[in-house]
């Protein structure tokens, strides 16, 4: 069975009494790389805090279709740069979402932990501290961690920001592979050329869909809106 979409039924959600979605309703494409992009204050991140369950809409309605909670990827920079764990650490923190944050890994746990250290070449970093690595080492550390999650569900807020051009290449290639395997993907982005590797493209503008489709079409349609 292919994976089940996503359906965002009339939401409007935000913060501390302010509305940043206003009666927002989507379709995101199950099995696909779906790219949020639009200006600051759109709502891109608002969206993906509404798709992980991590903000309630006020009123509207979101079928997920998957039985795992998603797995949620923040910005690398996000990550406190003293933080004293090491890269196979995080990646085990993956694990937590079925074993626990207190209960010892099982051998199938390190299984999948190892596995997506080797997916993301990052194994030969498995015992260096998260605040040694460079932004992309980091980001695909954080990639691999949510990956450990095992959810049908990836969502990632703006994952190849302050990135050189190889990381960035990197990361969308390993967005490209994890889609392949059958996971749902939908990333917010600046990036003009990540949007155009996507297979879906929602155009947010004002707390509303400005366009969406084809990312090249999308993005032609709207040139004013296009990504930094």
């Amino acid at each position: 069975m292919p994976p089940p979409d996503i359906q965002v039924t009339e939401v409007t959600a935000g913060y501390r009494g302010r509305a940043v979605l206003h009666e927002f309703s989507v379709t995101i494409p199950g099995g696909r790389v779906t790219a949020l992009v639009g200006p600051n204050g759109s709502g891109k991140s608002t969206l993906l805090g509404i798709l992980a369950g991590v903000i309630t809409p006020t009123t509207g309605a979101v079928r997920r279709g998957h039985t795992r909670p998603p797995a949620f990827v923040v910005q690398h920079s996000s990550v406190p740069a003293t933080l004293p764990i090491t890269v196979r650490e995080t990646v085990a923190m993956g694990r937590w979402a079925h074993r626990g944050a207190w209960r010892r890994l099982t051998r199938r746990d390190r299984t999948v932990v190892q596995e997506y250290l080797d997916r993301m070449d990052i194994a030969h970093l498995a015992d260096r501290r998260l605040d040694t690595l460079s932004g992309g080492q980091r980001q695909r550390a954080l990639l691999a961690q949510a990956l450990a999650q095992e959810s049908g569900l990836l969502l990632l807020d703006e994952p190849t920001t302050g990135l050189d051009s190889a990381a960035q290449q990197e990361i969308s290639e390993a967005i490209r592979r994890v889609c392949d395997d059958g996971v749902t993907v939908v990333h917010a982005t600046h990036s003009h050329e990540d949007a155009l590797r996507a297979d879906h493209c929602v155009l947010l503008r004002d707390g509303r869909i400005a366009a969406q489709g084809d990312p090249r079409t999308v993005l032609h349609r709207e040139p004013a809106a296009e990504p930094a």
